[in-house]
């Protein structure tokens, strides 16, 4: 993957940045300690991997985050589906994402609170909030999400592509029209501790149950508008008239089947009917088949993403709308290719007539706002 082309550097460019110098970015979800997991040569050692240099083979590092004016960013320990030993590799990569603490410590603060985030700010770091991406990882103990906790968790989406045991996935079959009477149990919990619920990869039907029994604001870190892209990631209508009244957020996401839906019509004979790739598929050759029969990949363009934003903050108003990147060392959207580009969502968008306000809130405000909410709701 090559780095982003230089941007559009004009009036609401260099406005964006000045704004970003005065308001914290947030962006919830990246998903660096699987890449680093990956990577062939470093398999997780980061001094191997380096995250001081810029890596063109993918989207994130230390030079492309700063650079992208970051004052907060959500690292996911992601726990792919049906593993083995879920728990296990939550385990190791929460153990990964503490070492990226340690190591880059003049860098990054360990991200606990909202607080973190103003005072990384004041520090010229970067808060780090550790969150799980799969709820397979509880292992179904109930008690597993106080460990988690203790060790700085603060944010769990509940599943990913699959169903599990208690959480129907978006991408799957539903085995239990829902939210399981556990899970019930898992959101009671994570409201108690203070630990964001994340509803991004869940069931519609998943998300209304879970509107239904939460008791404190709950976010989808990494979701777009299903009406604009009808990918089953998204976020439908019917739901997102409930988040204002949850006091909720949807962070909106670059991956380009969820913001393009002719980059998502393009794909689908290379997925199954949930909109995933089938187990035993052969990627590439399914790719080259489409690419002879329809033509070259439809990019997803940041304009198009923009769309989503307004589209969401039209809907459901200002207060709740946000920025997960969702950058995972995979093809993203045109213009917003890497780390350093978040400064263009703002730039597009002023452009488009955004007030300063209304950009603060998009930019950071808003998360800092649930994540108190949801502290306050633990308090009382």
């Amino acid at each position: 993957m090559v780095l982003a082309a230089a941007p559009v550097t004009d009036a609401a460019y260099d406005m964006a940045l000045a704004l970003l110098d005065r308001v914290p970015l947030i962006d919830g979800h990246n998903d660096l300690p699987y890449v680093v997991r990956l990577d062939r040569t470093a398999k997780g050692d980061l001094s191997a991997y380096d995250l001081g240099k810029v890596h063109p083979e993918t989207d994130t590092d230390i030079p492309r985050m700063q650079a992208g004016k970051l004052a907060g960013q959500f690292f996911a320990a992601y726990v792919p589906p049906n593993h083995p030993k879920p728990a296990g590799f939550a385990l190791a990569q929460i153990a990964l994402m503490r070492r990226i603490w340690e190591r880059h410590a003049d860098v990054f603060r360990p991200g606990l609170s909202a607080d973190d985030v103003e005072a990384a700010r004041k520090e010229g770091r970067i808060a780090l909030f550790m969150t799980i991406e799969n709820g397979s990882a509880l292992d179904n103990e109930l008690d597993a999400l106080d460990a988690y906790w203790d060790l700085g968790v603060r944010l769990m989406t509940l599943c990913h592509n699959d169903t599990h045991d208690w959480c129907d996935s978006a991408t799957d079959a539903p085995r239990h029209n829902g939210l399981a009477a556990f899970g019930k149990e898992v959101i009671g919990r994570m409201n108690r501790l203070g630990m964001i619920v994340d509803l991004a990869h869940v069931s519609p039907k998943v998300m209304h149950d879970v509107l239904d029994v939460s008791t404190a604001p709950v976010v989808w870190s990494h979701s777009n508008a299903f009406s604009l892209c009808d990918h089953p990631r998204n976020v439908p209508d019917d739901v997102l008239d409930r988040v204002a009244g949850n006091d909720g957020l949807v962070m909106a996401t670059f991956v380009p089947d969820f913001i393009s839906q002719a980059s998502r019509d393009w794909h689908r004979p290379a997925k199954d009917q949930y909109g995933k790739t089938p187990d035993g598929l052969d990627y590439k050759k399914a790719e080259a088949e489409i690419v002879r029969t329809a033509g070259p990949r439809p990019k997803a363009t940041l304009a198009e993403y923009c769309d989503h934003v307004e589209y969401l903050a039209k809907r459901i108003g200002n207060d709740h709308v946000g920025i997960g990147s969702d950058f995972f060392g995979g093809l993203n959207p045109e213009g917003l290719e890497d780390a350093s580009t978040f400064p263009r969502v703002i730039a597009e968008l002023i452009r488009r007539g955004w007030s300063d306000e209304n950009l603060a809130k998009l930019a950071g405000g808003n998360m800092l706002r649930v994540m108190r909410s949801v502290a306050s709701a633990a308090a009382r």
